[in-house]
């Protein structure tokens, strides 16, 4: 397949990002998957670009400083740019995304990987949010703590998604659950750092550990349980958290294990008297936001069992996949 115009000009911007950073031009990079970013990665270096006017780099260049000092953190070597084509510039770290190396595992490998996943999340989660970084705008959970009650954003949403003609059995049930169960979020606090976006493709595997965790952009001050939103949803649909040439590769199967070893591994995660109650609400909030800009009024054989509506449909029912997995564990539901 020949690069496109669009290619050209994101490698344009890459080697440009290196040349201000007074680092040699890589005639090696080669352009790595990305839902974000223009993400470049070379035989020593990895360049990022983000095109949206936010600074969503510089930011996180900021933030790793805070980070523990941890062979698997990120190296920034530079960060700059301008609004619409800020970068940030690491240390290339050698290995496979997890979820590339997750089909090819031997029997023990899996349940190593998220024992070592979970020893770098437990010296994250005991960061300080430090205050000097700026908050995380628009982000993916329509939940803000600041308001009166941390769903406000998501009632608004709700009513929002009410007047574009949403199906009004969904919106009205989820309102409800909402209103029956939203003071098990009261105690939202942002004393200490997550990750917020722990996707098998952010995980780095040399084939005998974790090498890496990348993209720390939805790194904030949050409660350390919101991190299984993204955990328990790649359990259960991993298929759609991979490049698209591994989707065919990746099965349920090999991930079933994942919520148990999780529990195992990182308690503090599950501790919450309310944990069913708090992934709930979490899970509510990404759905509802993501069904702002995916919008569909009524579930029909047009929609795929992974539209947001969907999802919200199923959690509003019967509590989709968070109760099977839960339950399995030992999570009161």
């Amino acid at each position: 397949m020949q690069p496109t115009t669009s290619d050209a000009f994101a490698l344009a911007r890459a080697r440009q990002a290196l040349r201000n950073a007074g680092l040699p031009d890589d005639s090696s990079l080669v352009r790595a998957s990305s839902t974000r970013n223009e993400v470049f990665v070379g035989s020593e270096y990895v360049v990022r670009v983000n095109r949206q006017p936010n600074q969503r780099l510089r930011r996180e260049a900021h933030l790793c400083q805070f980070l523990p000092h941890e062979s698997w953190a990120p190296t920034v070597v530079a960060y700059g740019g301008e609004l619409g084509a800020d970068y940030l510039i690491v240390k290339r770290v050698h290995g496979a995304p997890l979820a590339r190396a997750w089909p090819m595992m031997s029997p023990a490998q899996p349940r190593s990987a998220i024992s070592q996943l979970c020893l770098a999340i437990t010296k994250l989660h005991r960061t300080p949010t430090p205050v000097q970084v700026p908050r995380v705008d628009n982000q993916p959970y329509l939940i803000d703590p600041r308001c009166v009650t941390p769903l406000v954003p998501m009632l608004v949403a709700l009513d929002e998604l009410r007047h574009k003609g949403v199906d009004p059995y969904i919106i009205d049930a989820a309102e409800d659950l909402a209103n029956a169960i939203g003071d098990a979020v009261a105690d939202y606090d942002q004393r200490q750092l997550i990750h917020g976006d722990l996707t098998f493709e952010n995980v780095l595997w040399d084939g005998v550990q974790l090498s890496g965790v990348l993209d720390f952009e939805w790194c904030r001050g949050a409660p350390v349980d919101l991190e299984l939103d993204v955990l328990l949803r790649i359990a259960a649909y991993p298929h759609a958290h991979v490049a698209a040439d591994l989707e065919a590769m990746t099965r349920a199967v090999d991930y079933e294990q994942v919520p148990e070893w999780l529990a195992e591994f990182q308690p503090a995660m599950f501790r919450h008297p309310r944990l069913y109650d708090r992934v709930r609400l979490y899970a509510m909030a990404f759905d509802v936001k993501d069904l702002l800009n995916n919008p569909a009024r009524r579930i029909d054989s047009t929609l795929g069992p992974l539209h947001p509506l969907v999802r919200l449909h199923d959690l509003l029912t019967d509590g989709g996949y968070l109760r099977r997995m839960l339950d399995e564990i030992g999570v009161p539901v």
